[in-house]
């Protein structure tokens, strides 16, 4: 079994709150007039930051059984807010 590192970080999920944290201070400063939007997020790439988010929190919890749907479902409730602020409209 492969071992996973905790470093949240590097996470893709981390990585997407900065996207978003940037997102919201460019919004603040103000976007020059036609601005181009982040790329749209592949389902693959999503489910990915998904699954880290749901492993993160499994691990918080020290693996204890039973909360592995809970895990994933407030993952990806996490994973498309994220979304949706670097986006600016629903999740893909």
């Amino acid at each position: 079994m492969a071992t996973r590192r905790s470093d949240e970080t590097s996470s893709p999920v981390a990585a997407g709150a900065r996207g978003a944290a940037a997102a919201r201070a460019q919004s603040v400063r103000g976007k020059p007039a036609g601005a181009a939007r982040p790329a749209a997020v592949s389902a693959e790439s999503r489910r990915a930051m998904i699954a880290e988010a749901a492993y993160l929190r499994a691990e918080r919890r020290g693996f204890a059984p039973g909360g592995e749907t809970a895990d994933w479902l407030a993952a990806e409730q996490e994973v498309d807010a994220l979304l949706k602020l670097r986006h600016g409209g629903p999740a893909q």
